[in-house]
């Protein structure tokens, strides 16, 4: 029973540490989104959170699959006076929706935040569950 007991422990930091390593994913492209947010022609990513089975365990974890660009049109900019402005002094900005990006950001860091408690609360319960076992 000791050995099921501990292992449902790894299996929970397992879980929580799957979810930091995504949340910590998306904030890198969330920052990536912010910083090209005036760079013409830069369209957006999004990373999709997955699900991923553990072969030998069979845990279910939280993955990141392939980075997708925002299919969205690039907004036309009126700018005569920019090197990339074609024959009519426009050219593709970028479609970094800074609102939803901060949005974004936040949402990741509260999910980070809770997955980091989560961690923290299955490893002080293991941390506690070897103290008994030691009396």
């Amino acid at each position: 029973m000791r050995e099921a007991e501990m292992s449902e422990f790894s299996k929970s930091l397992s879980v929580t540490a799957s979810a930091l390593r995504a949340q910590a994913t998306r904030l890198r492209h969330v920052s990536e989104n912010i910083s090209n947010a005036d760079t013409p022609g830069y369209r957006r990513k999004t990373v999709p959170f997955e699900v991923e089975r553990g072969r030998d365990d069979g845990v279910e974890r939280v993955t990141t699959g392939r980075v997708k660009l925002d299919r969205r049109q690039l907004p036309d900019i009126f700018d005569p006076s920019h090197p990339l402005a074609d024959e009519t002094g426009h050219y593709q900005g970028s479609n970094v929706d800074l609102m939803i990006e901060i949005a974004d950001a936040r949402e990741a860091q509260r999910s980070y935040e809770a997955n980091l408690k989560l961690f923290d609360q299955a490893r002080q319960m293991s941390a506690s569950l070897m103290e008994l076992l030691r009396k």
